[in-house]
């Protein structure tokens, strides 16, 4: 990886994730009807006065500093959340050149990434996994394999993505049988059959392990630090999301990589 590609591939990944930004604040509200805005219009403005941002007000992370974090019309504060996606998914990006170099697998898997950021966030916020997201999200892993752009075989692509929208549908199934509550929603089925065509189905059973294991501790976190109430709600997308981006970099999609690695 040269400055060159690094500074080329920074400044993609930077603008992808202002894009990322709108569709994690407009596609929720497009979906429950409460708003009449498209992804594309009208253009950015201030959520709080709806004044449209000037060309240089909308500069991804840099904007935000310049502004020191407020609109520069009405003076309100701007979340945070903006610029932190704007630079994690610069990261990514970045993260995807440093692995696989110039070469379309790294394009694949940073499309893929910013997939599974923008489906963290708006499940963090909403507990909402979108199908505008979810599908593409499989679609693009199946294609991805059929072109040879990740180590996954195409049959091993859809027995992942059926394994693992089956696997999750059938523990929520049997769990709302025997409790009567719903322990896991659509999307977390849908999510880890994208997953599974990315990874292949052997990942799995190590995907499910981490990401439950990751959510109990900050579940166990957050409750100890009156952050979330005993008996509250936890999203589980983002941390299966999480630990299908760590399993893509790290590889040893088989359970028994996992078992070694422990021993």
């Amino acid at each position: 990886m040269n400055i060159p590609e690094a500074l080329l591939v920074g400044v993609f990944g930077l603008v992808i994730g202002s894009f990322l930004n709108v569709v994690i604040y407009r596609l929720p509200r497009m979906l429950e009807g409460e708003t009449q805005e498209t992804l594309s219009l009208p253009a950015s403005h201030c959520p709080v006065c709806k004044t449209p941002l000037k060309v240089w007000q909308n500069i991804p992370v840099v904007s935000y500093l310049l502004l020191q974090g407020r609109c520069g019309f009405c003076q309100a504060t701007i979340d945070w959340q903006y610029p932190c996606v704007e630079f994690t998914n610069m990261c990514l990006w970045l993260l995807c050149l440093w692995h696989w170099g110039m070469h379309p697998t790294a394009l694949a898997w940073a499309i893929g990434l910013s997939f599974l950021l923008t489906l963290s966030v708006i499940d963090w916020q909403t507990t909402y996994l979108p199908d505008a997201l979810t599908q593409p999200l499989l679609w693009i892993g199946l294609l991805a394999s059929s072109w040879g752009l990740t180590e996954v075989s195409l049959q091993h692509a859809v027995w992942g993505a059926a394994a693992g929208y089956g696997s999750l549908w059938l523990v929520a199934t049997v769990f709302q049988r025997i409790t009567g509550k719903e322990g896991m929603g659509a999307g977390d089925f849908k999510l880890l059959g994208a997953l599974g065509a990315w990874l292949g189905p052997f990942a799995l059973i190590p995907l499910v392990l981490t990401s439950s294991v990751g959510g109990a501790l900050v579940g166990i976190w957050l409750q100890s630090s009156h952050r979330l109430e005993r008996g509250g709600y936890l999203p589980f997308g983002p941390f299966l999301a999480s630990a299908g981006a760590v399993q893509a970099f790290v590889g040893g999609g088989d359970v028994f990589f996992y078992i070694n690695w422990l021993l």
